[in-house]
């Protein structure tokens, strides 16, 4: 089952309600919530005349995150979890951004006009962050304690050096629980995929400026834990998706650290 709230897309849990109590009654329920920024370079018509001739900086990684959609969908399922998603091209607004920063990497709507950047958030940018912080907020009024995960990509070769990862996991290393769970994921990679290299707050840092650094402020651990997920783009096949059994061993992996 589906829903869209204007330019949102949202996916309910397959086979129910999202989640699972934890085994320690005295412990707080879990919901699970899987995000995707990144998921498509798509520019809605009304604004095409802004990006003709961007056609190749919009395939690029700069356009949107090659493979997250894939593994989000991945993981939902996996998790049973609610997916969020977009597909309109981070350089059209960027979700991943706080306010005010959202058009900062983009060369075109850093000059489009302000009247034309104030839509563009009113379509895109509020109400997909409003949905996912309702999503948190009524899982957090009704008792239980929400896992969020955040599907990127990054590219191989950035500024002419290479990322030597295959998978990085960014977190707070002042959250206890993320901290905690990124080590238990980690190591689960480790076991199932030998050949991946997964590293830690890497090719980024967790507490930079991000949709789970800014949930962070809005919700206290006990109630929100907030992991960005980000693939090697060279694992990505026709700049669409991650193979299946490499998706699958992440997710997998996912649900070893949480004992699931």
């Amino acid at each position: 089952m589906s829903r869209g709230r204007l330019h949102v897309r949202v996916a309910a849990p397959a086979g129910g309600s999202p989640g699972a109590g934890g085994d320690d009654p005295g412990e707080p329920s879990v919901e699970f919530l899987v995000t995707c920024e990144h998921g498509g370079n798509r520019v809605p018509a009304r604004y095409s005349a802004l990006f003709r001739g961007r056609e190749r900086l919009l395939a690029t990684h700069r356009g949107y995150d090659p493979g997250a959609l894939a593994m989000a969908r991945t993981l939902a399922q996996a998790l049973r979890a609610t997916l969020v998603v977009s597909t309109v091209s981070r350089l059209l607004v960027e979700l991943n951004r706080s306010p005010g920063r959202q058009f900062l990497f983009s060369p075109v709507m850093r000059n489009a006009a302000a009247a034309v950047r104030d839509e563009v958030c009113r379509r895109y940018y509020v109400p997909y962050r409003t949905e996912v912080e309702a999503i948190i907020a009524r899982a957090v009024n009704a008792g239980r304690r929400v896992v969020h995960v955040s599907s990127h990509s990054f590219a191989p070769v950035l500024a002419g050096s290479m990322r030597s990862a295959d998978v990085g996991l960014l977190y707070d290393p002042l959250r206890s629980g993320e901290r905690e769970l990124c080590h238990r994921w980690q190591a689960a990679l480790r076991a199932r995929a030998p050949q991946w290299s997964t590293r830690r707050n890497y090719p980024y840092l967790g507490r930079s400026d991000g949709f789970t650094t800014w949930l962070r402020q809005r919700f206290p651990e006990r109630c929100y834990l907030g992991i960005e997920l980000e693939i090697n783009q060279k694992h990505v096949r026709d700049r669409r998706t991650v193979p299946i059994a490499a998706r699958n061993a992440v997710a997998a992996a996912l649900r070893d650290a949480l004992g699931r």
